[in-house]
């Protein structure tokens, strides 16, 4: 099936490694061209290396909790590519950790970044995009179900679907798309990560994998497969849905 991504123009936040570099690295293959967002110079230079260099991808230095964040990778997009028709807003997990023993700070600086950031490079991208464009938001599976130990997310992720679902609601009738994708155990960084906080992070990888039907955790190209489609224009009258990427793992519908 053609996606109908030749030639469209897509930033990507948060994208020099994890699901955010993974579904720049469909987008691409598929004809698209990416900007990337992160918060290293070096990182940055790499993805956009990665990406097949100048002709297909701009990097940006950015961090989302940066007010300027927004306007300064949408400009790039239509600086270094003539057009925009989409944006991904990955963001880094907050600090993990019970509700009970995080502090004011933590969630002031996970709302910065999670929430209001990412709603600020929302809302600047729906002044720009026209007929047939995608907003999507790299969320989590505690949007539906509470995840043990990061009670931080648990309390931020939900309401920014909301929020994004809200938005669907605004922007459809300017042909605006608007979506969140619900990763569960996909092997990226953050998640080898937060197995290793347990006594045994083999075993805990075990648990979690015999918890998914699928029986083991997701591939950072599968969840790229997904948000790419998502982005596309073959994706056309799907808006205000959240899609989990999740093996199965999330128990209600």
């Amino acid at each position: 099936m053609d996606l109908g991504l030749q030639d469209k123009v897509y930033v990507v936040t948060g994208a020099t490694r994890g699901l955010g570099l993974a579904t720049a690295r469909e987008l691409v293959a598929d004809g698209a061209r990416v900007v990337v967002s992160g918060r290293g110079p070096a990182a940055v230079e790499a993805a956009v290396k990665l990406l097949g260099g100048p002709a297909t991808a701009a990097g940006v230095v950015a961090d989302n909790a940066d007010p300027d964040a927004a306007e300064r990778v949408l400009t790039a997009a239509v600086e270094h590519f003539g057009r925009l028709d989409g944006v991904l807003i990955s963001v880094g997990g907050p600090p993990p950790g019970p509700v009970a023993s995080m502090t004011d700070e933590d969630w002031r600086g996970a709302f910065e970044g999670v929430f209001l950031g990412a709603l600020r490079i929302a809302r600047s991208a729906a002044a720009v995009l026209g007929d047939g464009g995608a907003i999507g938001f790299v969320l989590s599976a505690s949007v539906r179900e509470p995840i043990p130990g990061l009670g931080i997310s648990n309390g931020l992720r939900p309401g920014l679907a909301m929020a994004a679902k809200s938005l669907a609601g605004e922007l459809g009738p300017r042909g605006i798309r608007v979506f969140g994708l619900l990763p569960a155990r996909i092997d990226t960084d953050r998640v080898r990560e937060l197995d290793s906080l347990a006594d045994d992070p083999a075993a805990a990888r075990a648990r979690a994998s015999a918890a998914i039907p699928l029986r083991r955790y997701g591939t950072p190209e599968e969840f790229g497969r997904v948000a790419a489609f998502m982005l596309s224009p073959a994706a056309s009258y799907l808006t205000g849905v959240m899609i989990p990427v999740d093996g199965g793992a999330l128990h209600g519908l």
